[in-house]
C-alpha cells in the first residue's frame, strides 16, 4: 500500500524521470534476462521505422486503429513482443509499488497546490510465503502476481467492483479453472522448478495454461464451459461484467483449436514431402505462458545469445500467449480470485513437491 503522508515534490519527479539509470545484463536478474533481451532486440527495429510507422506502432500497442495503409509488415511483431515485456513486468510486486509510488508523486506534483487531492492506489494479492523462499539479492520475498495497469494490453474489462461477490456462475468458473491446475501439472517439471526461483512466473504460468486448457476442452461452441461433474456454467446466468470474461475464454478455445489443427496439417504436410518437423506453434504458445516471451534466449549467454528470434514477423504466437495472460491478469483483478490466489499455490506446492 502507498502510505498516505509520502509526498514528493515536483523537482524529485523531474529528477525521477531524467535520472541516468542503466540497464544490463551484469545488473540484471536472471528472471528477466528473457525479456530484457527481447526487449533489446526490438530497439533496432523501432529506431529504423519511419517517424509514421513509429506512430502507427504506439497506436497499434495502444488498442487503436492505425493510420497508416497498408501497416508496415514488421509493426505487429514488435507490437505483440512490447505488450509481453510489458505483462512481465507488470507481474512484479516491486514493480507495482513502484509504479505506483511514481504516479502518485506525478498526480501529487501535478495538483499545483489544489485543495483537491487524488489518490492511486491498488489493492497487492497475498504473498507467496513458500518454505525457505527468498530472493536475497534482488529484495524480498515476490507476492503472487499483482494486476496490471489496465491500459497496457486488452481486452479492458469492467472495474473488479462490478463483479459480484456472491455470483454462482463465477464460483464455478473459478472451480473449473483451478480444477484444471492438475491436467496442466501433471508431469510437468518446469513448473515445480519455476515455483521454486520464481513464484509469480510458476502463478501466472499455472493459471494461463489452465485457462487454455479449459478453452481447448471444455467451452462448447455456445460459449458454455462444461467442467464436467455437472460443473457447468453457460453465458446467459453470467452476470453482465462477467460476460466479456466468457466471451474472451471461447474466443482464446476457438483460435487455440483452430491452431492445432493447422499445427497437425503443417506435420501431415512435412512428413510427406520428407521435410524436418517444425515445432508446433500450440507448444511454443505453452512455452511462452511457462517461461515468458524470452524463453529461447533466456538459455543463451551473453556471448551466444541469437540476434534475432524464431518467430513470424506478424508475431502470432507472441500475440496469442499475450492474449491467454492478459485475460489471466484480467481474472486476477477480480476479488473472488484475490482472496483464493492462495489455493493456486497451495495445488503448485501439492503436485510439484515443493
Amino acid at each position: 500500500m502507498i502510505p498516505d503522508e509520502q509526498k514528493f515534490t515536483e523537482q524529485y519527479v523531474q529528477d525521477s524521470f531524467h535520472s541516468s539509470r542503466e540497464l544490463t545484463e551484469s545488473n540484471c536478474p536472471p528472471a528477466f534476462i528473457g525479456f530484457l533481451r527481447v526487449w533489446s532486440s526490438n530497439v533496432p527495429m523501432i529506431q529504423n521505422l519511419e517517424p509514421q510507422h513509429q506512430h502507427d506502432l504506439a497506436r497499434v500497442i495502444c488498442g487503436l486503429p492505425h493510420l497508416s495503409n497498408p501497416l508496415e509488415r514488421s509493426i505487429p511483431g514488435i507490437a505483440a513482443d512490447l505488450r509481453a515485456v510489458a505483462i512481465e513486468i507488470s507481474q512484479r510486486r516491486s514493480f507495482q509499488d513502484r509504479y505506483a509510488t511514481d504516479l502518485q508523486a506525478a498526480l501529487d506534483a501535478g495538483s499545483n497546490g489544489s485543495s483537491l487531492k487524488v489518490k492511486a492506489s491498488f489493492v497487492p494479492p497475498p504473498v507467496y510465503d513458500g518454505p525457505g523462499y527468498s530472493d536475497g539479492k534482488y529484495g524480498g520475498k515476490y507476492g503472487s502476481p499483482p494486476t496490471s495497469p489496465a491500459s497496457a494490453f486488452p481486452p479492458r474489462t469492467p472495474s473488479p467492483a462490478l463483479f459480484p461477490t456472491n455470483s454462482p456462475a463465477l464460483e464455478r468458473i473459478r472451480q473449473i479453472l483451478y480444477a484444471a491446475l492438475g491436467d496442466v501439472l501433471a508431469g510437468s517439471q518446469t513448473l515445480g522448478r519455476l515455483l521454486k526461483r520464481d513464484p509469480p512466473r510458476a502463478y501466472f504460468a499455472s493459471v494461463s495454461l489452465a485457462i487454455l486448457e479449459v478453452g481447448m476442452r471444455a467451452v462448447l461452441p455456445d460459449g458454455t464451459v462444461d467442467g464436467g461433474a455437472g460443473m457447468r456454467v453457460t453465458l446467459v446466468e453470467c452476470p453482465d461484467a462477467l460476460k466479456p470474461l466468457m466471451l474472451e475464454l471461447a474466443n482464446i478455445g476457438k483460435q487455440a483449436k483452430e491452431m492445432r489443427n493447422k499445427d497437425t496439417a503443417a506435420a501431415v504436410e512435412a512428413m510427406q514431402r520428407g521435410d524436418e518437423l517444425v515445432e508446433p506453434r500450440l507448444d511454443r504458445v505453452r512455452k511462452m505462458l511457462q517461461e515468458g516471451v524470452g524463453y529461447d534466449l533466456a538459455r543463451s549467454n551473453a556471448a551466444t545469445a541469437p540476434c534475432g528470434r524464431k518467430r513470424s514477423v506478424e508475431g502470432r504466437t507472441v500475440a496469442f500467449s499475450n492474449r491467454i495472460n492478459a485475460l489471466a491478469l484480467n481474472i486476477s483483478k477480480i476479488k473472488t480470485f484475490q482472496e483464493r490466489q492462495g489455493e493456486v499455490f497451495e495445488i503448485l506446492s501439492a503436485v510439484c513437491g515443493s
